[in-house]
């Protein structure tokens, strides 16, 4: 197998260095997959992280043999394929309407967007230059939930939980609400068609109805870091939990599959409706009502 390169595009998340570390950390036993290397990044202000936490992770990449970049030109310079690992959703499409020129493969980081919006903004980009783009979070590609989608292969009911944090700027159940949202996507599919959320102290629980009565119900928790949940048909039930094992080593080897052969594991109309879901949940908390998803 032919090595890659890769240029990553943003230091204000911390997958920047675990997934680097993933692929040619100083520790052979860390690395999870051959074929990818990380080989330019570039940095920029971000609400999202601190210059002096960007200055530890530009040393880590630094002494993993990546070279910093000034210019987005220069940092896709030479490389086969773009990350765009940007914790900030605002600045998605900037960054991405900046790379989409070059014409090569681009993953994009949860969520895809800030909203749904400049989410469509990007799909109208990526067919207009012919790219191959998808977008998710790592939470997918928990085991125990793929073991559970397996287990129950047509669930009429998912059931997820996950953390809750509080974004630097922006909605806080789109930055990171998107983990346990994602995780019902991956195990019931597409079809969502409304959802009514409610809010305490707690954390923000959604209720997703789909077009063929399946059902999902989402908690997002403060205070609380661990994801799981549960797929119910009439007559299988599978627990999963993110304990048992990471999820790193599946999405990096679907980051593989995807730089090395094209596989785009993830549609970007199912990243667009993951944030349909999230934004119809944000109106929902301010309607009180339940909302329909806007396409």
């Amino acid at each position: 197998m032919s090595e890659k390169k890769i240029a990553m595009i943003g230091l204000d998340t911390s997958h920047s260095v675990k997934f680097t570390e993933l692929m040619q950390g100083p520790d052979p036993a860390q690395r999870c997959i051959e074929g990818l290397r990380v080989t330019t990044a570039l940095r920029f202000p971000s609400a999202f992280q601190a210059e002096s936490g960007q200055d530890e992770r530009q040393a880590a990449l630094e002494a993993m043999g990546v070279a910093m970049a000034t210019t987005v030109e220069d940092a896709v310079e030479g490389n086969d394929a773009i990350f765009l690992e940007i914790n900030d959703p605002a600045l998605h499409l900037d960054y991405f309407e900046k790379v989409a020129p070059f014409g090569l493969p681009v993953f994009i980081d949860k969520p895809l967007a800030a909203n749904s919006r400049e989410g469509n903004r990007i799909r109208d980009i990526a067919e207009k230059h012919g790219l191959a783009v998808w977008s998710a979070s790592s939470l997918r590609f928990v085991p125990s939930l793929r073991q559970a989608c397996e287990t129950v292969a047509s669930p009429r009911i998912g059931q997820t939980f996950g953390a809750l944090g509080q974004a630097a700027a922006g909605s806080d159940l789109i930055w990171y609400g998107v983990h346990a949202v994602e995780m019902l996507t991956t195990a019931l599919g597409m079809g969502a068609q409304s959802v009514q959320a409610i809010q305490d102290s707690r954390g923000i629980i959604l209720a997703v109805r789909y077009e063929d009565d399946r059902y999902g119900l989402v908690e997002c928790l403060r205070g609380l870091g661990r994801y799981g949940g549960r797929l119910q048909s009439r007559d299988d039930v599978a627990f999963f939990d993110s304990g048992k094992g990471s999820p790193y080593p599946g999405l990096l080897k679907a980051l593989c599959d995807f730089v090395q052969h094209g596989t785009i594991p993830v549609p970007l109309a199912e990243a667009q409706e993951i944030l349909g879901i999230l934004e119809a949940g944000e109106r929902s908390l301010a309607s009180g009502r339940k909302e329909p998803l806007e396409r």
